[in-house]
C-alpha cells in the first residue's frame, strides 16, 4: 500500500474486520436512530440489538447518512499529514452520503469519493479493487477514476426469507407480506449497478434453503464472464448451516479462488431483517 494514500469506505461495505485489516481500510459509520437515540453503525450498536428491539416493540430504527462535517473530521488528520483519501460510498441512489462526501472533498481537498452504485459487499468488491490499485502505486485520482468505471461490473442481489421488516419499513403492504409468508414466497432483490437503486426480481416459492440453491444456480448461469477471483456470500443473520450449504454449492463449482462469507451491517440489516442472503461478484 502506498504510504500516501488512505483507503476508506462507508460502514455499509460489509467486509468485516479480517478484510478491513487485510486491505488496510478505514471505515466511516452511517447512523442508526433507535428509540430517539443516535448510534454509529457497528460501533455502538449491532444488528442483533436492532432485531431484539423490533421483536419487543415492533418498531424499526431510522438510518441516516454521514454528513459533510463528519467526513471532514474523519479525513482532515490524514490530509494534514500529507495523505490523499480514496473513499468508497454506498450508492447515491440509496443515501446522500456520497453527495456529502463530495462536499467534504470540495472543502478539504485530497479526497476522492467513489459512488459505488451499490451496497454491502457489492460496494466491498470495489474497495478491494481500489486496494489492489493503491498497492500497484497508482495515484489516488487514478484509483478513484478506475474504480468508478468498474461499477457496472459489480453484481449484487439477495433473497429475503420473511417480509416483516420490509412491511414495517413501508416497502410492502401488510397484506402482501402476510400472503408471501403464508405461501412461502421469497422475493429476490436486485441492485441496479447503473445507479444503485433496488428492484424486486423473481419471486421464488418454497423452503429458504431450497430457494437459495435455485437462486445461486440461476444467478451463476446468467453470466458467462464472471470474474473468478472472489465471490461474497453476505447475509443479515442466517443459520450457519444455510451459509455452509451455499458455500458448498459455490465450492463445488471449482471456479472461484476465494469464497468469502460476511455479515451485513446495521444499516443494511435494519431494512431487510434477519434471514436475508445474497451472492455478490464481479464480471470481466
Amino acid at each position: 500500500m502506498s504510504s500516501k494514500i488512505i483507503l476508506s469506505a462507508d460502514s455499509t461495505v460489509d467486509l468485516g474486520e479480517e478484510l478491513y485489516n487485510r486491505y488496510n481500510v478505514i471505515t466511516v459509520p452511517l447512523h442508526i436512530v433507535l428509540n430517539d437515540k443516535s448510534y454509529e453503525d457497528l460501533v455502538n450498536i449491532t444488528p442483533d440489538e436492532i432485531y431484539a428491539n423490533f421483536d419487543s416493540t415492533g418498531t424499526l430504527p431510522k438510518t441516516s447518512a454521514v454528513n459533510c462535517q463528519e467526513y471532514i473530521d474523519r479525513f482532515k488528520p490524514y490530509v494534514d499529514e500529507g495523505y490523499d483519501v480514496v473513499h468508497i460510498n454506498i450508492g447515491s441512489a440509496l443515501s446522500t452520503s456520497y453527495n456529502q462526501c463530495c462536499l467534504a472533498a470540495k472543502e478539504l481537498g485530497h479526497i476522492y469519493p467513489v459512488d459505488s452504485c451499490n451496497l454491502s459487499t457489492g460496494s466491498g468488491l470495489l474497495v478491494i479493487e481500489a486496494a489492489k490499485r493503491i498497492a500497484q502505486g497508482m495515484s489516488a485520482e487514478e484509483v478513484a477514476k478506475e474504480v468508478q468505471s468498474l461499477t457496472p461490473k459489480c453484481h449484487a442481489s439477495f433473497i429475503v426469507d420473511k417480509l416483516n421488516y420490509l412491511r414495517a419499513g413501508g416497502r410492502c403492504s401488510a397484506l402482501a407480506a402476510l400472503g408471501a409468508n403464508l405461501l412461502s414466497i421469497k422475493p429476490r432483490i436486485d441492485v441496479n449497478n447503473k445507479d444503485g437503486s433496488m428492484n424486486v426480481g423473481k419471486k421464488y416459492r418454497g423452503k429458504f434453503i431450497k430457494v437459495l440453491e435455485s437462486y445461486v444456480e440461476e444467478e451463476l448461469a446468467h453470466y458467462d464472464n464472471i470474474n473468478s477471483e472472489r465471490i461474497f456470500i453476505t447475509h443479515s443473520g442466517v443459520d450457519e448451516e444455510i451459509c455452509n450449504s451455499v458455500y458448498e454449492i459455490l465450492k463445488a463449482k471449482n471456479y472461484f479462488k476465494e469464497i468469502l462469507i460476511t455479515r451485513a451491517s446495521c444499516t443494511i440489516s435494519s431494512h431487510c431483517g434477519p434471514g436475508t442472503l445474497g451472492i455478490l461478484f464481479m464480471t470481466e
